[in-house]
């Protein structure tokens, strides 16, 4: 049962390839754990950077292509991507200020990994993060529909054909979550197919079945933190107080980079438990977090290279950090929040560890709308009947 997980080599085990690309994971510490990270996905950006070098074929044949164009003088020309070395500098700086921010080292993630964590508590945390996973992708459809035929780009002729490589990026992330897929009429599945697609959330019922949840049990109201969290990528990724920009930084650099990591050591915690504990847990019933160590690496690289396309100068830079601010503070505050329902005790939030300038919110927008939809909410959705009062928030600002 457990050889497809992991084997025992001199007493240390080791992850199975079909697990995990670490097969030392277990061996490693947590900061081992994100550096290792860091550098995998910056060795994936260098293959994007070669591709652009390309002079026929693959990416950098299609940017030329846009680039000639839209002329040699317009806005697109002049974007900083565009540059010696501008795309990977671009990625370098966004990339440090996402992997350097607290939350992938929340206590919550530390002590699941560390296996301080039993059963009964490891089946409270994946209910409660079930309502994470199950809003998230939504995030992605809301911030593609922004891009369309009526917005305002400043890039001449090349407008129309921006939008639509933004939406084809989004819209993969989109088909990967919920497991479809079709390229022709010939391929295209059948509807008794189709809505048994195997989506994210049909992998994820997979991990109750080896936590022993059964169905009737696995669906529960949103603790308070989770919906704030749920509500704060919706309103970055669709309100229209954010910009097309903020929305499309948010489902990517915000959303998917750090998920790699930390979902590596909720995988690790679990099979450290089960390992332990002799649960019968299978390669299967771990899908949910395996398959979203190497998935989310390519989105979130997709996702830099369309986001680059429409960052024009330091005031862009400015905004998409402060958009992944919001999304990493929300995260950090919903992990705080599930450590103290789950563990029973309390947890210092992102305001009490002296949280660095780099990471606080330069305006309050995020404050008011949530404080909206946190009173657009309908009875019974969330755990907490007060909830639409709340007056507490995740955020720190400057």
């Amino acid at each position: 049962m457990w050889s497809d997980i992991l084997v025992v080599e001199n007493g240390t085990p080791r992850l199975h390839p079909a697990i995990h690309p670490m097969p030392d994971l277990l061996s490693l510490s947590p900061e081992r754990v994100l550096e290792r990270f860091r550098d995998s996905q910056r060795q994936d950006f260098d293959l994007v950077l070669r591709d652009m070098e390309r002079p026929e074929g693959g990416l950098g044949a299609t940017f030329a292509a846009l680039r000639e164009a839209a002329g040699p003088d317009g806005a697109f020309a002049s974007l900083p991507l565009f540059k010696d070395g501008g795309l990977r500098a671009l990625f370098e700086d966004v990339h440090d200020h996402v992997m350097g921010h607290p939350v992938w080292r929340h206590p919550f993630f530390l002590r699941v990994f560390e296996g301080r964590v039993t059963g009964p508590q490891l089946a409270a945390f994946s209910r409660h993060y079930f309502n994470q996973i199950k809003n998230t992708r939504q995030c992605v459809a809301l911030a593609l529909g922004r891009f369309n035929g009526l917005m305002g780009l400043p890039f001449g002729v090349v407008n129309e054909r921006l939008s639509e490589l933004t939406q084809i990026a989004l819209a993969q992330l989109i088909a990967d979550e919920y497991g479809v897929g079709a390229h022709g009429l010939d391929d295209y599945p059948p509807l008794d197919r189709l809505l048994a697609a195997r989506t994210h959330i049909v992998i994820y019922r997979q991990l109750f079945d080896g936590l022993g949840i059964p169905f009737a049990e696995q669906d529960v109201p949103m603790l308070p933190e989770v919906a704030d969290n749920v509500l704060t990528q919706r309103l970055v990724a669709g309100h229209p107080a954010f910009t097309p920009l903020e929305g499309l930084a948010s489902v990517g650099l915000g959303m998917e980079w750090g998920v790699p990591e930390f979902f590596s050591l909720l995988l690790g915690g679990i099979i450290r438990w089960g390992w332990r504990n002799d649960a019968p847990l299978t390669a299967s019933h771990l899908e949910v977090l395996s398959a979203h160590v190497r998935y989310d690496v390519l989105h979130a690289v997709s996702v830099m290279v369309v986001t680059a396309l429409h960052m024009r100068d330091a005031d862009d830079l400015a905004a998409v950090k402060n958009a992944c601010n919001a999304l990493m503070a929300s995260r950090h505050g919903m992990m705080t929040g599930l450590y103290a329902h789950v563990f029973g005790e309390p947890c210092a939030s992102l305001a009490d560890i002296g949280l660095h300038d780099r990471w606080r919110l330069t305006d309050r927008r995020i404050a008011e709308t949530l404080a909206q939809a946190r009173r657009a909410t309908a009875p019974g959705t969330v755990a907490d009947p007060h909830y639409a009062d709340r007056a507490t928030l995740p955020f720190v600002f400057r």
